[in-house]
């Protein structure tokens, strides 16, 4: 990577920094991006999907030739099956299985580093992707308290994986499948410290790692599509940063197109072997993002009616509903999914307080503050709530009294809100509204 020429920021002595926040930015978003993308759940090996199932041998045998041949085995497909359903122990039982009988093999560490991320991302309310949708996200103040012993076991399967991955590109150069099983660990583990720790200059060093080693991939075999995710997201992402930012970033070596982007996305949700659902969640994301909501909820409600019980599918296309403005055709998605979850075994483990969330935002926008203030407090009443959605509900329910002209119950909820203890990212807006009462929307 170059350095950035002094020229191009205010002052030489400011290079480092800039570069620092520079980059943070960028392969934070990267990071998050890639969060959301793994968040499918239903695409990371494919080939348990019927079309890869009933393939010719001959069609099996061209996947595996740009692929790790590991991807394929039976109990690794068993294991996203529960993946797809949300049975995040499931799926561990069996990743474990996968990594005891396939110890020296990098990408058996990815697929039980992605379980646990994901199993604690998704504990802790954090694959809601409104909560992305805005760029808030990367100054909240709010602790995410993951367990020791799973902060642990994280740390040590990035570690293991990727010195595994180093010692057989050190053995043997054109190794493609060691470098996309390190760039998917560094992947994996840069969205885990961006969304959790929000360490974003750690995590642009592990994001541009991630990128070197997909277009290394690349090079080896310009057949492996997998690859081109990582390089499509950043495409896009850089494209879509302001534009002072952009000619830092160039400079550095790291260029966006908006178009490229979407064509390397597109390629692999038409070809991938473990990048193909995840594409299709992110060309969702990416169009959203420049407010191509019909083609956004295109891909989005295929997704949804292909995986009727994938719960975060169902809810993301209620989400793009409102987020184009539709919002009686939002509050019936809302309502058919939270209709769906209150059926035994429907879903496994729905964390229903996003959806009454999002609903609860989508009446607040149609003007029905009664509704919203009442599903504000469903979502921030149910047992599983993390601690920080628990009190931004508060904090909006307290808004929605406040317009109801329901003062007591409005500064009740705004201290609940700004208690002490927990999560405090809601508390400075909250104790504001204990002194004045809300008067917006």
């Amino acid at each position: 990577m170059r350095s950035v020429d002094s020229s191009f920021v205010p002052g030489a002595r400011h290079r480092r920094s800039i570069s620092s926040f520079v980059l943070g930015s960028v392969h934070a978003g990267l990071a998050c991006v890639v969060a959301l993308a793994l968040m499918s759940l239903a695409g990371a090996v494919p080939a348990g999907d019927a079309s890869i199932v009933s393939a010719s041998a001959q069609q099996r045998n061209d996947a595996i030739q740009h692929s790790d041949p590991l991807n394929f085995d039976p109990v690794v497909r068993d294991a996203y099956e529960h993946f797809y359903v949300l049975d995040f122990d499931g799926a561990l039982s069996r990743s474990g299985a996968v990594l005891k009988a396939h110890p020296q093999e990098p990408m058996a560490y990815g697929y039980e580093l992605m379980f646990t991320v994901f199993r604690e991302l998704y504990h802790q309310d954090l694959l809601d992707t409104t909560y992305y949708a805005h760029d808030s996200f990367l100054t909240s103040k709010r602790n995410v308290p993951v367990p020791d012993a799973t902060r642990q076991r994280i740390e040590w399967l990035t570690n293991t994986g990727t010195r595994l991955a180093d010692d057989r590109i050190k053995a043997n150069a054109s190794d493609k499948n060691a470098y996309f099983a390190r760039g998917y660990i560094r992947g994996m583990h840069a969205a885990f410290i961006t969304l959790v720790d929000h360490s974003y200059v750690a995590a642009a060093r592990q994001g541009y790692a991630s990128r070197g080693d997909s277009e290394q991939v690349l090079k080896i075999d310009p057949e492996y599509t997998d690859a081109k995710m990582a390089i499509g997201i950043q495409k896009f992402a850089v494209a879509s940063l302001p534009r002072w930012v952009r000619i830092v970033v160039g400079v550095m070596g790291l260029g966006g197109n908006k178009e490229q982007g979407l064509a390397l996305l597109r390629d692999c949700a038409a070809h991938g072997v473990v990048t193909a659902v995840e594409s299709r969640t992110v060309l969702s994301l990416f169009l959203r993002h420049d407010g191509r909501y019909p083609e956004a909820l295109a891909v989005q409600h295929g997704l949804a009616v292909e995986f009727p019980h994938n719960y975060l599918f169902r809810l993301e296309e209620a989400n793009l509903t409102k987020d184009e403005g539709n919002g009686p055709g939002a509050i019936a998605l809302y309502k058919v999914v939270l209709a769906d979850a209150a059926k035994p075994g429907y879903y496994m483990d729905p964390r229903v307080q996003m959806a009454w969330f999002g609903l609860a935002d989508t009446q607040r926008g149609q003007n029905d503050i009664a509704d919203a203030a009442e599903n504000y407090l469903k979502a921030a009443e149910q047992p599983k709530c993390s601690d920080w959605l628990r009190k931004r509900a508060q904090l909006n329910a307290g808004e929605m009294f406040d317009l109801l002209h329901q003062r007591a119950r409005a500064v009740e909820l705004y201290q609940m809100a700004s208690s002490g203890g927990g999560d405090q990212s809601q508390a400075e807006a909250a104790r504001r509204l204990i002194k004045t009462p809300y008067a917006g929307k």
